[in-house]
Order: structure tokens, then sequence, then C-alpha cells
């Protein structure tokens, strides 16, 4: 944005600062009564403020604190942020500290969007190193398999004798129910298969052709999947226990929270079959336990197209910290790769 009086449009950047800037820490368990203690609960308002900055005024006023308090692209000198009705209800630190990462005048910044999010690497672990810990696995794991494969499929040559448009989506807000412009309940799906139908048809539109281009897709709506957990099996049904390192897993639901079906499970499993991998999993929600939903759903609704609701195995799905098999990984990037190379025989021996 233009500052000093002056506009100059206004220019999108992001950034991504990696290291730990905030933390948010926990109450020591000895400050805790015992039923606090047994209801492990936070209040959101309450008790999720991150930590910053010790002696932010002292920092602010130039005195004798921290002497590496100002991290900004900006000297201090006791200004006062400017008022235009948004500037001086920021901390001043974080606008510092983003002056500083983007490289322009705090002046400048006029709005920002920050998530926080774990900064420490993933790790391997287990005794044969078979488990992969990291945050947000839960779905930037699916995200890398996709896109890797993807390339993997243009890399070797592929995409010179395919038949098909292939195309990754990733998503923003499925986590938060996906109704956003950005989320998977909105029209881009639908948009994007409408247009590319049209630009194949000289630039025409043509309902025929964009219904007949619907019939003949086919969505892997790819998250996480909820492996066995070895302390808690009981919430698993039974007959329907996906376990890490044992690979990927299609997920049903009678009540449409997944976007499976009968035949597009039969087209994943031949894929993966042709792919020469293990027999993919299922997960099946016991019938008195709550059951997630994804964006297979959402766009099989809002579309027509038809789905699959698959993904790796994993724990602890949503903890600042997850757990998944490393031979998942491969199994999964095996199956992507599988699905644009083979998905138009396989679906071809489907009767319509």
């Amino acid at each position: 944005g233009g500052g000093g009086g002056g506009w100059g449009g206004v220019e999108q950047r992001l950034v991504r600062i990696d290291r730990p800037v905030v933390r948010i820490p926990n109450l020591a368990i000895h400050l805790q009564t015992a039923k606090e203690r047994e209801a492990f609960a936070v209040n959101k308002e309450d008790h999720l403020s991150p930590i910053l900055a010790s002696e932010v005024k002292k920092a602010l006023g130039g005195g004798k604190g921290d002497d590496n308090n100002n991290n900004g692209g900006e000297k201090n000198e006791n200004k006062q942020p400017e008022e235009d009705g948004w500037t001086e209800h920021q901390e001043p630190l974080l606008l510092s500290l983003l002056s500083s990462e983007l490289n322009v005048p705090v002046s400048s910044i006029v709005d920002f969007e920050l998530n926080l999010y774990d900064v420490q690497p993933s790790s391997l672990g287990g005794m044969h190193s078979e488990f992969l810990h990291a945050s947000r696995l839960d779905n930037l794991a699916s995200c890398f398999l996709a896109v890797r494969s993807l390339l993997d499929h243009v890399e070797a040559g592929d995409l010179n004798d395919d038949e098909d448009i292939s195309l990754v989506a990733l998503f923003d807000h499925e986590e938060v129910g996906s109704a956003s412009a950005t989320g998977a309940g909105s029209p881009v799906m639908a948009d994007a298969v409408r247009r590319i139908s049209s630009a194949l048809n000289a630039g025409e539109s043509n309902p025929d052709l964009y219904g007949r281009t619907k019939s003949r897709s086919f969505v892997l709506s790819v998250d996480q999947a909820h492996a066995l957990h070895p302390n808690y099996a009981s919430k698993h049904e039974r007959g329907h226990a996906p376990r890490m390192n044992g690979g990927m897993v299609i997920k049903r639901n009678s009540n449409q929270r997944y976007a499976t079906t009968g035949i597009t499970g039969f087209v994943v499993r031949e894929l993966a079959r042709r792919a020469k991998l293990p027999p993919v999993q299922e997960f099946v929600v016991r019938n008195d336990c709550g059951c997630g939903s994804t964006i297979g759903p959402v766009i099989s609704a809002a579309t027509g197209i038809r789905a699959i609701d698959m993904g790796c195995p994993q724990l602890s799905m949503h903890s600042i910290r997850e757990t998944m098999g490393i031979r998942d990984l491969t199994h999964g990037l095996a199956l992507f790769r599988s699905f644009f190379k083979n998905f138009r025989d396989v679906d071809s021996s489907v009767e319509q």
C-alpha cells in the first residue's frame, strides 16, 4: 500500500516467519485443581492468548530493556503509530516484525491475515524409523502427494498419451466448513470444469459437452484417515481398523459424510492392484461414534461429479504433533500415479 499520505495501490504479499515468535503456554499442573486436571479444558477466550514479548512498554519507549527488541525495518524513536483507524489498534512489535520480514515500512502495511503454526521440524520415529512425526500432516501430506504425483506424471511423459485433463485442486478452509470463496463449497471446481470444457470446444459453451465432461470426471477427495490407536482400540469398528504402514484407506459412511460409493471404491481398489500395492484398507466409523466429514460430499453435491474419500492412516489428528507411517507416503504416491496413468482404462471397464 501507499504510505506517507500517498497511494500507490495495494500489493498482496506472502510471509512465513520460520522461527518461534510466540507461544501459548499451558498452566502448570501444580496450579490446577483436581477438577481442572480431570477436565483438561481451556477457555478459548481467556487461555489461548500467545506470548509475544516481555516488557513491551519499556521496549517501545526506548528503555533499557532487551537490546534486541527492535525487530522492524523502521527505527522506533518513540514514534506513536499513525492513527488511520487500523494501525493504532495493532500490536506495534508485530507490525515491526512484519515490516522487517517483508522489507517494507510499517506505514505500508494496511492489513494482514496471520496464523500460528508449529515451527518444529518433522522427525522420524520408532525403532526402525517407520513413523513420521510432524505437524499438519492432516492435510499437508495429501497435498504433497497430489502435487508430487502430478509432476511425476508430466516428467514421465505420460501426459502425452493422456485422454483426460489431470488436475490438482487444493482448497482453503476445509476444517471450518469449506463455505468460503476459496473453499470446496465455492463454485471454483464447477467453474474450472466448465471453462476447461469450453476451452477445448474452441471457446464456445456447450451444455452437452459440459454434461459429458462431468460424467466422465472423477474426484479423489484425499484427507488423512484415522488409524487404529493401540491405546483406544475400542474407538474403531472391529472389522474396519486401518493400521499405519498398511496402505491407503477408503472411507465410507451411509449418512453421506464421505462420498465413497460401490463404484468409486472399486475403481480405486483396481488402481491400487495395477500399481501392485497392498489391498486398500477400509474405514467405517462405529455406529455409536461420531464421524468427521471431508470435501468429497461437498464437491459431489455442487458438481455432480463422482468422488471417493480416502487418505493415509494416522494418529493424533488435529494435535500439534501428528503421526503417520512412512510406507503410507510411498503407497499414496504410487496410487496417485496410477490414478493419473490408469484411470481412463479402469473407468472404461465399468458399465455406466
